[in-house]
């Protein structure tokens, strides 16, 4: 983590301002496991408070002995108390899609560690709900990829346009442009962006 943000200092001095200003890197990491996506399904689109208590109701009824959810334990969970924890039909239909293709090994979370960033990306987009926004945050958060750059989140791209002043946010490109010299450490300068919006 020192080796980034000491890289990030040198190679831009805008980011450096924000490094400054934020102070030390304390990105909070989850477990690279099937729970921690199946908790990133159940927050999309809906605030913290109210997921995090439909959440603690699913894993109140479907974590296993340990108390962790797995895909096995979701699928033996009736849809009818999936709806009765909060879940929307939609979320339903997700989390069983990401359940049933971890059961068969198309998400295979336990191979993931020896995987391309490329390759665990097209194996998580081929569940229904799964984006390439979610694909990076489990690859910055869970598996602490270090050279994720999350092209399509808003807050890295408000970040963005602020600091470099910049008329309107950056496209993708624009943003992989901008990026450039941060590499290969673009997911501690994405981190720095965020928290540089709450200050």
């Amino acid at each position: 983590m020192k080796k980034a943000v000491v890289h990030l200092r040198a190679a831009d001095p805008v980011l450096r301002a924000i490094i400054d200003k934020v102070g030390p890197c304390r990105i909070q990491y989850r477990k690279p496991e099937f729970g921690t996506l199946a908790r990133a399904v159940v927050y999309q689109q809906l605030h913290g408070a109210a997921a995090a208590a439909i959440f603690g109701r699913l894993l109140a009824m479907a974590a296993n002995r340990d108390g962790r959810l797995t895909a096995r334990s979701l699928l033996r969970i009736p849809e009818k108390n999936l709806r009765a924890a909060g879940l929307s039909a939609s979320k339903i239909a997700y989390l069983r899609d990401l359940a049933e293709k971890t059961a068969a090994g198309i998400v295979p979370f336990d191979r993931f560690p020896d995987m391309q960033d490329g390759e665990i990306i097209a194996s998580l987009t081929q569940v229904k709900g799964i984006g390439l926004w979610t694909a990076h945050m489990f690859l910055l958060f869970a598996l602490r990829r270090p050279d994720v750059l999350p092209v399509g989140d808003y807050g890295v791209r408000a970040a963005v346009r602020d600091a470099y002043k910049l008329k309107n946010l950056p496209s993708p490109t624009e943003l992989e442009a901008i990026a450039r010299p941060w590499r290969p450490y673009c997911s501690f300068a994405s981190w720095y962006l965020w928290r540089s919006r709450e200050l």
